[in-house]
């Protein structure tokens, strides 16, 4: 069977009959039996019916009024209260006419109401025509489901792209500065431990993961005699090598998406120091974004753990205590005391990604 037939067709309908009455059920029985429908269910305990809908999920139910136990009112009570007030279609089938019977059905949820002895004809064209209604609204329901579906599946597509787009970005600027890809991991993973532990929701640690592997992307626009250069940088050197956090910022502006947001923001403070002694704004303190702060953490750590060209690796030991020693100065000493706190997940995180030996 097709989704089309399914949620089309209405001989493939689910129809539940509700009837204390034997005599009555085996009538409509009949009655359907003569016609296309084909899913037709049968009862006469009304305790039955939430969890015969529960499991069947009918399209439409043919409900009688007076019947011991628990009347059709209370059927369509206990429906109401586990559809949230989404009933099924509910045609009731009843020999009361009077019409405060009639009013309090249909204030109850009925779509239609028949009074017994009922024509047949006339009963199958009521039972058609909402039916009708209710496959209609089951096949839009079915329609927006598969868009919202394909909506999500495009998104998400969208969304790897780009961060596989963001991620390379990144590791262009890293391989320019003779530095491997997995700095840029190891370094995103210390700053979610570390934004974890200051207290950062799950979806702004995710933009950090992300984000944080662009905030060198600006030392692609660094000249290869300077960003290069084995020794140190002479005064004007150095300037022009601290341009790559504005021309990083640059680069990443003018994207209003979360991700490129905080990406532009990383880039742009990621060397300001807590103490207002940073470039390229001198700001100070909390004037920092918060994930400048955070990334500027994590890069140094494993900086200082790695080996460069120019240098020998440092021991965690040292690493940590120079961080201590700039606590207050350089970094911001609530983060760093999260780092030492966490010092063993970000440890793990460097022995996991650790370079491969040769």
């Amino acid at each position: 069977m097709s989704d089309t037939e399914l949620y089309v067709d209405p001989a493939k309908a689910k129809i539940l009959v509700v009837d204390d009455e034997l005599v009555n059920v085996r009538l409509l029985e009949k009655i359907f039996m003569s016609t296309k429908y084909e899913n037709i269910t049968l009862t006469q305990e009304p305790t039955e019916v939430l969890s015969l809908h529960k499991e069947h999920d009918f399209d439409l139910i043919l409900l009688d009024l007076d019947m011991p136990k628990l009347d059709g009112y209370g059927v369509m009570e206990q429906l109401n209260e586990y559809t949230n007030n989404k009933l099924p279609p509910i045609l009731v089938l009843t020999a009361q006419h009077m019409q405060s019977y009639r009013q309090r059905a249909l204030d109850g949820g009925a779509r239609d109401y028949v009074t017994k002895p009922f024509d047949a004809n006339e009963l199958l064209s009521r039972v058609r025509n909402l039916l009708d209604v209710q496959m209609a609204h089951k096949y839009m329901q079915h329609q927006n489901e598969i868009l919202e579906k394909k909506v999500k599946e495009r998104t998400k597509q969208i969304h790897d792209t780009q961060l596989q787009v963001v991620r390379r970005l990144g590791m262009a600027a890293e391989y320019r500065d003779e530095e491997t890809g997995l700095h840029i991991v190891r370094m995103s993973k210390m700053a979610v431990v570390i934004a974890e532990a200051v207290g950062m929701n799950a979806h702004d640690c995710d933009l950090l993961l992300n984000a944080a592997p662009m905030h060198d992307v600006g030392k692609i626009g660094i000249p290869d005699n300077i960003l290069l250069k084995p020794g140190k940088f002479e005064p004007e050197e150095w300037e022009i090598m601290k341009t790559h956090a504005q021309i990083g910022a640059d680069i990443l502006s003018g994207d209003d998406s979360e991700l490129m947001v905080m990406a532009h923001d990383i880039a742009i403070s990621h060397h300001e120091k807590w103490n207002g002694k940073g470039y390229p704004n001198a700001l100070k303190g909390e004037e920092i974004p918060l994930v400048g702060r955070i990334t500027a953490l994590a890069d140094v750590f494993d900086a200082l753990t790695s080996i460069r060209p120019y240098k020998k690796a440092w021991t965690i030991e040292d690493a940590v205590n120079l961080i201590k020693e700039e606590r207050g100065e350089h970094f911001d000493p609530n983060l760093v005391d999260c780092m030492v706190d966490n010092l063993e997940d970000i440890v793990a995180i460097k022995e996991k990604y650790a370079e491969p030996t040769e």
